[in-house]
């Protein structure tokens, strides 16, 4: 591809033949949909090999390029990952079908009955780096939810998304379902992405799942509608009223566990009034798995710290490294979190309601959680099987966005015979 009239003629090619897609998508049985599913999540059993070889190309590719740890993280296949692949394919495939669900119905005075029902939202664009699992997740969810769908890997995975991708075609094609369903752009050429944020009249809706410059990217030159997070600056709170066992648990697990997903904790906020002894622990945790505390104020004064700078504070470091520091109470960290959060997922760790209560209130987060790690801010955990992205974004969808969150809705109105006077 050498020119943007290439790229595109690419999406355009794509885009109507997606449309057309969508029209079929829109009636399949949930039975189809169903059976490409599984069919998918089968061939990514039969062919692992496969996958894992094209995934090895794209990490000699990733080092070539100087990727991070965190990234190549991201990046990298293993058995028990493919294994996660398949099961969430399977998992979404055993869902409630949401197209034609009825959100709500009632009736008039006038004697019209009312329904609103689930519809597909058409055709979605998605937009993503390094992680070529987000291939299945995105396929799968918007083929669950009668979509037509897009996708854009990054230049960095374009082996493994296409030996994915593969896949998903088999399960679709087993099924009789359009194979135009879930395409992918065949190119690593930048323009495709700029064509796909232009589509308008073909792509309804582009989600960007990433890091900051792409979502940036995206959010600044998108003509059609977007559903995205710009960063994911999760927090912990420990309150004073934290139990201590539950607090060491949550608040290593929220910063280690992996370090380069948009749900790992980025600052860590305590109570001035919690017990000094916990928080010299919480701090020497970190410390000791390796972790880079930055710290501010009277944590700065614990042995291994790093002084903090202004710039730690609402900064995603996605990398071994977290910012901390004392707050007065949960004012105080409702506060900081306002000025310094992505309104992604915040989590306080307290026994007492009152507070917890008055944190959730507080923030209007996408996530807010309570006793429990900030890397549970995924669609799985959730129970929606998989997850395009969270969405912190206050219109349409917002937190993960599964196949329901995928889905539009439209009136049934039945009358008999019914004229306005």
């Amino acid at each position: 591809m050498k020119d943007m009239g290439d790229a595109k003629a690419l999406v355009t090619n794509m885009g109507e033949a997606a449309r057309a897609a969508a029209v079929d998508l829109a009636t399949a049985s949930a039975e189809r949909k169903h059976a490409a599913l599984i069919g998918a999540a089968d061939a990514i059993r039969t062919n692992a090999e496969a996958i894992l070889a094209a995934n090895a190309q794209d990490l000699d590719f990733g080092r070539a390029k100087g990727l991070s740890d965190a990234m190549m993280d991201r990046l990298t296949l293993d058995t028990d990952r493919l294994r996660g692949i398949e099961d969430g394919l399977r998992a979404v495939a055993e869902q409630r079908d949401p197209v034609g669900a009825v959100i709500a119905e009632w009736d008039r005075p006038n004697g019209l009955h009312i329904q609103q029902v689930r519809t597909p939202i058409g055709v979605i664009g998605v937009i993503y780096e390094s992680r070529p699992n987000v291939t299945a997740d995105a396929g799968a969810l918007a083929l669950k939810s009668g979509n037509a769908v897009i996708l854009r890997g990054g230049s960095e995975s374009l082996h493994s998304s296409q030996a994915i991708h593969d896949c998903m075609v088999q399960g679709l094609r087993q099924a009789g379902l359009p194979e135009a369903a879930i395409q992918l752009v065949p190119t690593r050429d930048r323009e495709a992405v700029t064509a796909m944020l232009q589509a308008q009249g073909l792509i309804d809706v582009i989600i960007p799942r990433g890091g900051k410059g792409l979502v940036g990217l995206v959010q600044r030159e998108a003509r059609v509608p977007v559903f995205a997070h710009l960063e994911g600056i999760c927090h912990v709170y420990v309150d004073h009223d934290a139990d201590a066992a539950k607090a060491r648990r949550v608040v290593l697990n929220a910063k280690t566990r992996r370090t380069g997903i948009c749900g790992a904790a980025e600052c860590l906020l305590i109570d001035s009034k919690a017990d000094p002894l916990l928080r010299e622990t919480l701090i020497a945790d970190l410390l000791a798995a390796g972790v880079e505390v930055r710290a501010d104020g009277d944590l700065a004064q614990i042995a291994g710290t790093v002084p903090a700078s202004p710039e730690d504070f609402g900064k995603e470091f996605l990398d071994m490294v977290i910012a901390a520091r004392l707050v007065d109470g949960v004012e105080g960290a409702i506060a900081h979190i306002r000025q310094y959060g992505s309104q992604h997922t915040e989590s306080i760790l307290t026994e007492n309601d009152a507070t917890a209560a008055r944190f959730c209130a507080g923030l209007d987060s996408a996530i807010l959680m309570r006793n429990a790690s900030t890397q549970f801010a995924d669609g799985g955990e959730f129970g929606m099987g998989a997850e395009i992205g969270i969405a912190t974004g206050k219109m349409h969808a917002r937190g993960p966005v599964g196949a329901e969150q995928l889905t539009s809705f439209k009136y049934l109105v039945t009358g008999d015979g019914t004229v306005r006077s």
